[in-house]
């Protein structure tokens, strides 16, 4: 058994379904990210992704070329399967997916075949990537695909880096001066009912379990699926739905100077609620998910 099937996998990145990536680029930017310059993927989509110095990303996706995204429904191919289905059941901005890093993702692939989660066959692709001095290059990837037919509101992948690469330094820098992701924010009526689902997609033995839900530790951020009530206490995030399942609501990013956040949200116009150590700010075109930035 290799080593990405024995060990606590780690976060890699978020898939952030939006209307368009100029809407999301405005969008991020007024929140005080920087954001890469827009790629585009063999398979129709984009993105302009916003890198974090913890090696964690937010993937915002958008449909660029819509002939060749059909095409690529009609081919069946899962990624884009479930993008079509996330617009069509949620809408054109939220948070469709869960990534984790891959060392070996025929490996994972086989693992959660063996759970009973496997959705679909390995997929690999390659997209133009450029270096931090410039040049450019190609990036390929491999996925491994888990969904529940319970929660058919979000999927999870591990993403095997066929090429080392990493963003430039430049990307890394970020005016609200956010360094990762913290916590994403997943919520469901009875929580205990997708601890199973979680444990063995994170692989984690560390799960911290609470009267409101429950965490698993993914390398340095956590998944925490909560009651809706709880996520609006404790979070000031509002369930983005009442049906049950499983659901993406909203994402916590490490930040080290709250009142550095507050200032460029209040230069930008741009409302927010105060939270012990926190701030929350609503989903909106563009971003998708409630945004909640904390100092940790």
């Amino acid at each position: 058994m290799s080593l990405s099937s024995r060990t606590a996998r780690s976060l890699d990145h978020l898939v952030l379904p939006v209307v368009d990536l100029a809407t999301s680029r405005l969008r991020l930017v007024s929140l005080g990210f920087t954001v890469a310059p827009d790629a585009s993927h063999p398979f129709g989509t984009g993105n302009a992704c916003v890198y974090f110095s913890d090696s964690t990303y937010l993937e915002p996706l958008a449909i660029r070329d819509l002939r060749t995204y059909e095409a690529k429904i009609a081919e069946r191919t899962e990624f884009v399967r479930r993008d079509r289905a996330y617009r069509f059941r949620v809408g054109e901005d939220g948070l469709s997916a869960v990534v984790f890093k891959a060392e070996d993702a025929e490996a994972d692939h086989a693992a959660f075949s063996k759970a009973g989660i496997v959705e679909n066959d390995l997929f690999e692709f390659s997209r133009p990537f450029e270096l931090d001095d410039g040049t450019k290059t190609t990036a390929g990837f491999k996925l491994a695909f888990a969904a529940d037919l319970r929660a058919p509101d979000i999927f999870f992948f591990v993403c095997e880096r066929l090429t080392p690469l990493s963003p430039a330094a430049s990307l890394l820098a970020h005016a609200n001066g956010v360094t990762g992701i913290a916590e994403v924010l997943l919520t469901e009526e009875d929580p205990m009912e997708f601890e199973p689902l979680l444990q063995v997609l994170s692989n984690s033995h560390d799960i911290d379990i609470h009267p409101h839900g429950f965490s698993v530790e993914v390398g340095s951020s956590r998944l925490s699926v909560y009651t809706p009530d709880h996520l609006k206490q404790a979070y000031g995030v509002d369930a983005v739905a009442s049906q049950r399942g499983l659901f993406a609501s909203g994402v916590v990013f490490a930040a080290p100077d709250l009142l550095n956040v507050k200032d460029i949200l209040q230069h930008n116009d741009l409302p927010y609620s105060t939270l012990e150590n926190g701030v929350s700010v609503s989903p909106a075109s563009g971003q998708g998910v409630a945004f909640v930035f904390k100092e940790e």
